[in-house]
């Protein structure tokens, strides 16, 4: 009779994926509380700009006879009334350049090169191991946010955070790569890197609305707690349930194995071009990211929109990604991987304009407009990292995905510290409208320059159905990387001929 783990094991594979995006959803929701908890972070801990505030009477913005966020000075902040019934503060409003280098520079200066690091490590050792590692160090670093007394102590805890962090995308690609098969690869991919956005969705309601409860007294400090304790939860399960996959090595001669150089996977002029549009994408992402409930809490302050946020991100948001993943991988078994990065290029050039809307209009159609433009914008994250995976060499993918992310983090995390003085001078809704649907605008054309850079549909291998079989049930029907242009060269001559792809399992590396 057949064990019960015998039947069950065709469950391991969807779990592991859950492991890891729960975990990835926590390390991300860690990252982007501090966009909602900013102004009480910024009140108790003494950082960042003070400015006139609606101060959350029952006064309604459209029946005031002066705006709040319109005052620049402080006694004619504390001079507006409406029936003698003052509705404005001066106080912290959670920005100005020490919250930008809070949420960006001081995170992203660690991630980009950790990510480099681990990448490199993920490809000679355990990457289960890894990860929970990595998972256990941002797990704590989020726990000791909550107990902070000083700015400086979130700036280094952020940044031992980001250390922990940046093995997530890496490992977990590495991990996923070797269990599920090409068929299935853009779809999973998307999932997993949907925790960014699972995180950053969830961080409305737990920064608002957890922090106004006040559990124990402890206001904001109680969100990072409890994301740290989940965290936690996530290591011991990755360590203790999980199990390194055999590793699968492509890229192979009859006649030996051929080196493979990181140097010229990186420098593919394909590499190099969806690398610039995945930065400046993410740029416009990461700009909204930060600023989104510091700025509609800004011009819609009686307004409370932390659930619609929540719903959009986690429920549009979420059916774009398993949509985006789905479109693509249908599409590539027909068209090539040219047609991933048409889906790229098209699903941001629809979002673009909503974008616009969504910083534009009054909370009901900014709402509207943001939903639509979740739905095709956040198609881009889990696309860009198959096509990624396949366009170089199983040898150096998680190194070379780890570069990927150190230069995208770099341009696209620090960008968006220019919001502070380009809204110093144009305002902060256009700063936020020109670094956030702009960039959107601009990825979009370099998505569209970067898809002629790809290769078109493929003519089927010359190999039986039990091979074929093989190799899609190993997760490694991989023909787009094209072995020979790295023992010869980019673009040099082939050998014989032909594309010689063998697959076979190379020994797994051990800690």
């Amino acid at each position: 009779m057949q064990s019960l783990v015998d039947k069950m094991r065709f469950l391991y594979k969807p779990y592991v994926l859950a492991v890891l995006t729960i975990g990835y959803i926590a390390g991300e929701l860690g990252h982007y509380l501090i966009g909602v908890t900013s102004k009480a972070t910024a009140i108790e801990l003494d950082y960042g700009d003070h400015a006139c505030q609606q101060n959350h009477t029952e006064v309604h913005r459209h029946l005031l006879p002066q705006q709040c966020a319109d005052i620049e000075l402080e006694h004619e902040c504390h001079g507006q009334h409406v029936n003698g019934t003052v509705y404005c503060e001066w106080n912290y409003n959670g920005l100005g350049l020490e919250y930008q280098l809070l949420a960006g520079p001081s995170f992203i200066a660690v991630f980009t090169v950790m990510g480099v690091v681990l990448g490199f490590a993920a490809d000679r050792f355990n990457r289960v191991r890894l990860l929970a590692i990595c998972t256990l160090v941002f797990g704590i670093a989020i726990i000791f946010q909550g107990t902070v007394k000083d700015y400086w102590q979130l700036i280094l805890l952020r940044m031992v955070m980001a250390a922990g962090e940046a093995g997530c995308n890496p490992l977990a690609t590495g991990i996923m790569s070797d269990i599920f098969p090409e068929s299935k690869r853009a779809l999973v991919m998307a999932i997993f890197n949907w925790g960014i956005y699972g995180g950053y969705g969830i961080a409305f309601p737990v920064g608002r609305y957890i922090t106004k409860l006040d559990i124990w007294g402890q206001g904001w400090r109680i969100c990072y707690y409890g994301t740290g304790v989940l965290a936690l939860i996530m290591a011991v399960l990755t360590g203790t349930t999980l199990k390194e996959p055999e590793r699968q090595s492509i890229g192979e001669e009859a006649s030996g194995k051929g080196k493979v150089s990181l140097v010229k996977a990186l420098m593919q002029p394909r590499v190099i071009l969806l690398m610039i549009a995945a930065s400046i994408r993410h740029c416009g992402g990461m700009t909204f990211a930060y600023n989104a409930d510091l700025y509609y809490n800004i011009y819609f302050p009686d307004v409370d929109l932390g659930w619609w946020l929540f719903a959009v991100t986690i429920g549009i948001g979420s059916i774009g990604v398993v949509i985006g993943g789905i479109v693509s991988d249908k599409f590539v078994a027909k068209m090539g991987i040219r047609s991933r990065v048409a889906c790229l290029a098209i699903s941001q050039l629809i979002a673009t304009p909503f974008a616009f809307g969504s910083v534009y209009f009054d909370p009901l159609w900014a709402m509207i407009t943001l939903g639509i433009s979740y739905f095709f914008a956040e198609m881009w994250f889990g696309i860009v990292f198959a096509v990624l995976v396949e366009i170089v060499p199983l040898q150096v993918r998680s190194t070379t995905i780890g570069v990927f992310l150190f230069v995208m983090n770099n341009i696209g995390g620090n960008l968006p510290i220019l919001v502070d003085p380009l809204a110093k001078a144009i305002g902060y809704r256009g700063s936020v409208m020109f670094f956030y649907a702009g960039f959107y605008g601009i990825s979009t054309v370099l998505f569209f320059i970067t898809m002629f850079f790809m290769d078109g549909p493929k003519p089927e291998p010359a190999i039986s159905g039990d091979e074929h079989r093989n190799q899609v049930e190993m997760g490694h029907e991989n023909n787009t990387f094209q072995p020979d242009d790295f023992i010869n060269g980019i673009g040099g001559p082939k050998t014989n001929g032909h594309n010689i792809v063998n697959v076979r399992p190379s020994e797994s590396s051990r800690l």
